[in-house]
């Protein structure tokens, strides 16, 4: 019997992170070939995770240019996809989550009549304009996709209520446990001093992300606002933000948290030494997806700096609340989390929705199976 030909494909950081065991295990297995194309829609963070996880891609399309818009972002994908298909006949191509890589990836494996298999498919916040462009992303290559890997029920709910057949849909968790637990440590040493220096058991350290588009302007000034008004009022609080690369969130970051004592804004991390900042972190305010995962799997309760999400089941669970994009309650739920403490165990003991580490190794399965 031959060897399955599986080809990865992805551009961007939070994609290579939650690709990165799925292409591992791919490799080590022995009716398996793996390939793995990326976009580089994102390049220098996405090198850092390649890095980290030891992979080498075997075909790299360099698509990133400076202030590319999503049509060119798209089309470009799309063109450099169409060579690499036509080379090396994958019997089945992986796209992660709802980037514009994962929908040209899917669009070009359409095109091809190349099966494609959606790891971590379902997730849905029913508005198409937020998270903008993922959330028509996601829909858009649930459509094409002929496997869907659902990291809950929920997910695969929301595709049964689209219309998509019950036998395609398998539940494994998340793929970015496996990742997480493969990076954190116990002892970690950061390169940054600054971080190494901060109090982490006597103090309580605050990690804050925000970069959504959707933010931009006025939530962005609520929020930042808001922190500044916490750590004034909680003499114990440490508040770590790595500001993002975007000017206008850089802007008004600086603008409103520069100088103050016990707030320390410093560059973005790589993947490993964010990953042992969630794990050293007393609580965990941000705007990203993927952060509702990763951080109650290392038992730190999430406020979420939005007003909707596409994981409902950790609300559910009990991991996540969300705070919304204003000031007061914003100020509010960190002020209840940070000074109730049953309240706040109520949010660390409560249980990870996303999986116990394995879900490549189920993914894997299911490929087979499939085959």
């Amino acid at each position: 019997m031959k060897k399955l030909k599986i080809m990865s494909i992805f551009g961007t950081r939070p994609e290579a992170i939650k690709m990165a065991p799925v292409v591992k295990t791919i490799e080590n297995d022995e009716d398996m070939t793996s390939i793995v194309c990326v976009t580089a829609q994102h390049r220098e963070m996405l090198d850092q995770v390649l890095e980290l996880f030891h992979i080498k891609p075997d075909y790299d399309l360099n698509i990133m240019k400076a202030g590319q818009t999503l049509t060119q972002i798209t089309a470009r994908a799309l063109e450099g996809l169409e060579e690499v298909i036509k080379e090396s006949k994958p019997d089945m191509i992986l796209v992660h989550g709802d980037t514009t890589t994962t929908l040209a990836g899917s669009l070009a494996a359409f095109y091809h009549q190349v099966k494609i298999g959606h790891v971590e498919a379902g997730l849905r916040s029913d508005n198409k304009y937020s998270p903008y462009p993922e959330e028509m992303n996601r829909t858009l290559t649930g459509r094409l996709a002929d496997v869907h890997f659902c990291p809950t029920i929920g997910n695969k709910e929301n595709l049964l209520k689209e219309g998509i057949c019950e036998e395609n849909i398998m539940i494994t968790g998340n793929t970015v446990i496996d990742a997480l637990l493969k990076v954190v440590k116990e002892d970690y040493m950061f390169e940054d001093e600054r971080l190494n220096k901060i109090d982490y058991k006597n103090k309580k350290v605050i990690l804050l992300t925000s970069h959504r588009r959707e933010n931009l302007g006025k939530p962005m000034e609520n929020i930042f606002t808001a922190m500044k008004e916490i750590v004034e009022k909680n003499a114990d609080v440490e508040l770590i933000f790595p500001v993002h690369l975007n000017p206008k969130v850089r802007d008004l970051a600086y603008g409103i948290l520069d100088g103050m004592d016990r707030v320390h804004l410093i560059e973005p991390l790589d993947y490993a030494p964010f990953a042992n900042l969630i794990a050293k972190a007393y609580l965990i305010l941000t705007d990203s997806g993927g952060i509702q995962e990763e951080a109650p799997s290392l038992g730190k309760p999430v406020l979420v700096l939005r007003t909707e999400t596409e994981r409902p089941e950790a609300v559910k669970a009990g991991t996540v609340k969300m705070a919304g994009i204003e000031k007061e309650n914003i100020v509010k739920l960190t002020d209840e989390l940070l000074n109730d403490c049953e309240k706040y165990k109520e949010m660390t003991n409560a249980i990870n929705p996303y999986g116990d580490g394995k879900t490549s190794d189920k993914i894997l399965k299911i490929i087979k199976n499939y085959f």
